[in-house]
């Protein structure tokens, strides 16, 4: 294929996440109804904010050439163990889930890092186990929230703005510029290009690994506690589940590869927006959400078989 060929396919992989939002942002001004309020752009935003949360450890975890299918799972178990300890105060209760996600994070970066287990199979035994484990947390019961200060987490705004969505607002900028301008982001990304390459460099292979899936677990936790806050209660039967396909495909879509060595944070916000927008669109429209999961997966087969020829160039 020759460069001038391969430009609108370039352009096509590096912008076309942005480029689809701003068809359906056009579509829906014109043809739905109710679609330019701020009810509706409230609505939207904290729907999509746990995803993204995640979706943030999980561009992490796909740059070191890894997968975290364990996301959902930790989401569970947070919000298993939130309510355990909300008699102490909001902040401990909330420093005992991230703990929890983090601790869940260490074995996933253990297994990867130091047993040389591989990715999607580490992370997929924490995926099955647990939200077993998250279940013997809750008693295998739903738990109403009365904290008032959590509720207010879930519900309340600043300035307009639902805290739900600053959270996640917050979080994008913090990893952004971990990625972007410290040590530990360039190491991240080296090692995701060429892990063989960056131990024989002298690169802290294990512990950029062991790392990355902490982050990921702690960030999973904090969506976990962020769902639990919006739907008032616990119920780690249905809290994150299938997160770990969205978050993936929020950061495929965005141009982060599978194959490693690159993070686009912006990029995998759009892409979780774009998913977001996609649903929210089709159902406006009186189309069933299996509509809306047909239509994603095509989106995510055009955006792998973009990558694929990239690294076929």
């Amino acid at each position: 294929m020759t460069a001038l060929a391969a430009r609108p396919r370039v352009w096509l992989r590096d912008n076309g996440v942005y480029a689809a939002i701003v068809v359906l942002v056009v579509y829906n001004l014109l043809f739905t109804v109710n679609f330019a309020t701020v009810a509706n752009l409230n609505t939207q935003l904290v729907q999509v904010a746990p995803i993204l949360i995640v979706a943030l450890g999980m561009a992490l975890v796909i740059g070191t050439e890894g997968v975290d299918l364990s996301v959902g799972s930790v989401m569970a178990i947070a919000a298993a163990i939130l309510p355990l300890y909300l008699g102490y105060g909001l902040l401990p209760a909330i420093g005992l889930a991230l703990v929890a996600g983090a601790l869940c994070g260490l074995v996933n970066g253990t297994l990867v890092a130091v047993v040389g287990i591989q990715p999607i199979v580490a992370t997929l035994a924490l995926l099955v186990g647990g939200r077993g484990l998250a279940l013997v947390f809750a008693d295998g019961q739903l738990k109403d929230i009365r904290n008032d200060s959590l509720l207010e987490l879930g519900a309340g705004k600043a300035l307009g703005v639902p805290y739900v969505v600053l959270i996640a607002i917050l979080l994008t900028v913090l990893v952004f510029l971990l990625v972007r301008y410290t040590t530990f982001g360039r190491q991240l990304v080296a090692v995701g290009g060429n892990r063989s390459a960056s131990g024989l460099a002298g690169l802290p292979v294990r512990r950029v690994l062991m790392t990355t899936y902490v982050i990921s677990g702690v960030l999973a936790a904090i969506a976990g506690v962020v769902a639990t806050a919006r739907l008032t209660a616990s119920d780690p039967s249905s809290v994150g589940t299938l997160y770990e396909l969205a978050a993936i495909t929020a950061v495929v879509v965005g141009g982060t590869p599978l194959s490693g060595g690159k993070v686009r944070v912006l990029g995998t916000v759009a892409g979780a927006l774009l998913m977001q927008l996609i649903t929210a669109t089709l159902i406006k429209h009186n189309l069933p959400d299996s509509t809306a999961q047909i239509v994603q997966a095509a989106i995510i087969v055009v955006a792998v078989y973009l990558q694929r020829s990239k690294a076929a160039a």
